[in-house]
């Protein structure tokens, strides 16, 4: 399975985001708590070697609650401030703001000694498209001062807005790679919606996921298809849902098509239950 997308505007979105760097505090990277490891951009890990960062672990509401604590740990074992939050419902705003100071305090404590009046604190907000970050920086203002959508690409230019009024934060586009050299990442972004469907087979796409929930979450997809047993062969399990749905043609052909976009959309809102793509032990 051969997965790249790196559209030109993602080139200039970078060019954007260093550029920018010199004018701000920290970073704020936003990762999908369902797949933190396939989801942080390993092009930002040189790019922000120098700069503060603060975590965010957004659509915890969709994980496994314990294998976002195995995150947790794993990121705070490398003493990085790290928050889970639900962008939607703003569980975890508090905890934001609360991160962003502990990050900055030794700023603010050699600027009081200095006798300077402590100014807002820029950061800058990055991560993968669809990670949720218009969402995110909205629910913290409290209105909609950035544009959201449900497909990747949505954020094009850069945007300053004040979600704090100590704290000002620089709105970027989501940025991938331009190669994925392990299918598995590629493979967990294509899943997630971070990848534009129309350039994917959306059937492989969820035979490929349909396997992975068989092996790790087969209750929850049992329940969720009303199966009783699920087939080992992803095909044969796709055909199943499609006959348990009644997603079929005209002249009684399966509609694996449809099915398939089904299972994707219902596992991308978490219908399927809080399911996780990756656990720390296998980076």
């Amino acid at each position: 399975m051969n997965i790249n997308w790196y559209p030109g505007h993602m080139v200039k979105a970078k060019r954007m985001i260093t550029e920018n760097l010199k004018l701000v505090d920290l970073v704020v990277e936003i990762l999908d708590a369902r797949l933190p490891y396939s989801s942080r951009n390993p092009d930002f890990e040189k790019l922000f070697n120098n700069k503060k960062k603060v975590i965010v672990l957004n659509k915890y509401d969709l994980a496994d609650p314990s294998v976002t604590t195995q995150w947790q740990k794993y990121y705070e074992s490398s003493d990085i401030e790290v928050i889970t939050v639900n962008s939607k419902t703003g569980s975890g705003n508090k905890d934001f703001i609360n991160a962003i100071n502990k990050v900055m305090a030794d700023k603010f404590e050699r600027d009081r000694l200095k006798g300077m009046k402590q100014r807002p604190v820029k950061a800058m907000i990055c991560g993968i498209p669809n990670s949720g970050k218009s969402t995110f920086i909205n629910k913290l203002t409290g209105s909609a001062p950035a544009r959201t959508g449900d497909k990747p690409g949505v954020t094009k230019d850069r945007q300053w807005i004040k979600i704090h009024k100590n704290i000002h934060m620089l709105d970027t586009p989501g940025v991938l790679w331009p190669k994925f050299d392990d299918d598995k990442i590629a493979l967990n972004l294509a899943i997630t919606g971070a990848i534009n469907d129309e350039i994917l087979d959306l059937e492989q796409i969820s035979r490929k996921l349909l396997s992975f929930l068989t092996e790790n979450y087969s209750e929850n997809l049992k329940k969720r298809y009303d199966l009783n047993e699920l087939n080992s062969d992803p095909h044969k399990l796709l055909l199943d849902i499609c006959m348990h749905r009644n997603f079929i043609k005209s002249g009684g052909e399966p509609d694996t098509l449809k099915a398939a976009i089904i299972i994707l959309d219902e596992f991308r809102a978490g219908k399927i239950g809080r399911i996780s793509l990756e656990a720390p032990n296998e980076f």
